[in-house]
């Protein structure tokens, strides 16, 4: 019985940990969706909305250390720290002109190219984002507080059976993130299926030409969708930057993102969702049953296994559309 609720207990920290994972691979979907970009820039771009919100929000000088070594002078900081609010405000335009820039300087330029050319361009954008990144606000680590409690949830440490003295132990951060993701995805679920836009997101997911035919704007999709991926890969930047410091190493969450994508299908948001936790919650309870067999440190190459089953057997994941094509 004991055995059993462990067990239970991973794998509620294991959808905790899968709703932020679905979280990032939105990021993912949504700009495949709309512009049939595999976006590799998306991971660093949960990195560059942690950081410039830390930035923001510690009063640190945009490009202190490079102002320091040029003009020889001793800059550290404005003195005054920004309120959360502020800070997720002005975080949140920083992504949006990022987004606007994206559109502008590289997609525009690329229209109708080969998707390997519009990849190798955000993977550009990517090593482009993390040294503008580590220029503007520093390397190293940064503490990111929001005011959100953590440690053991006192409420989950009162869940106790009394006959045998066990709890659910689950730290207050990944409830706060789980449920703050949760609403957000089923916002983006609500926009996708049922507002203006995401009606217009999906015909140009669909067919291009056609879209352009009805009068759809393409640079105007794409940036509503570039937006609203800056938008989710700030959420996810602030949680995961939250649990772990914001470093650089924050890019590498994406590399968990696509093992979530392979299983979930590149083209389905509510694949990116059941991707992620599933992911999650086979991690935790693999290393829970499995790992001290044969070593441990399964959760490090777990997800990535699962994905090449997927890639042998259903290439499309759960929930992506099969596609025929006539050779």
């Amino acid at each position: 019985m004991q055995t059993f609720l462990f067990a239970l207990e991973v794998s509620l920290n294991g959808l905790m940990a899968g709703v932020l994972y679905s979280l990032v691979a939105l990021g993912f979907v949504l700009i495949f969706k709309a512009s049939g970009v595999f976006n590799y820039a998306q991971g660093v771009m949960v990195l560059f909305a942690a950081l410039t919100f830390v930035g923001l929000q510690q009063g640190i000088v945009p490009f202190e250390h490079l102002i320091n070594t040029i003009f020889g002078t001793n800059i550290h900081g404005f003195g005054w720290t920004l309120p959360t609010f502020f800070a997720l405000l002005l975080t949140l335009v920083t992504m949006v002109i990022l987004a606007l820039l994206v559109e502008r300087i590289i997609l525009r330029n690329l229209v109708n190219q080969n998707p390997v050319i519009l990849f190798m361009a955000t993977i550009g954008l990517a090593y482009f984002l993390e040294g503008f990144g580590d220029l503007m606000w520093g390397a190293d680590v940064k503490k990111l507080d929001i005011g959100i409690p953590m440690g053991i949830s006192d409420t989950v440490e009162r869940f106790t059976f009394e006959t045998i003295g066990y709890g659910f132990f689950i730290d207050r951060l990944d409830i706060t993130a789980a449920i703050f993701a949760t609403v957000l995805v089923v916002g983006l679920i609500i926009f996708s299926q049922y507002s203006k836009m995401g009606i217009a997101l999906r015909a140009v997911a669909d067919d291009h030409q056609a879209a352009l035919s009805v009068g759809i704007s393409l640079q105007q999709v794409w940036v509503y969708v570039w937006c609203i991926a800056g938008f989710v890969a700030l959420i996810a930047g602030i949680f995961w930057g939250s649990k772990s410091g914001v470093q650089f190493s924050l890019s590498f969450v994406a590399l968990k993102a696509l093992p979530v994508l392979m299983l979930g299908g590149l083209t389905s948001i509510s694949g990116a969702i059941v991707g992620g936790l599933l992911i999650g919650v086979g991690e935790k309870l693999f290393e829970f049953l499995v790992g001290s067999l044969i070593g441990g440190a399964t959760e490090n190459w777990f997800a990535y296994v699962v994905a090449l089953v997927f890639l042998l057997f259903r290439p499309q994941g759960l929930f992506g559309e099969k596609i025929i094509e006539r050779v």
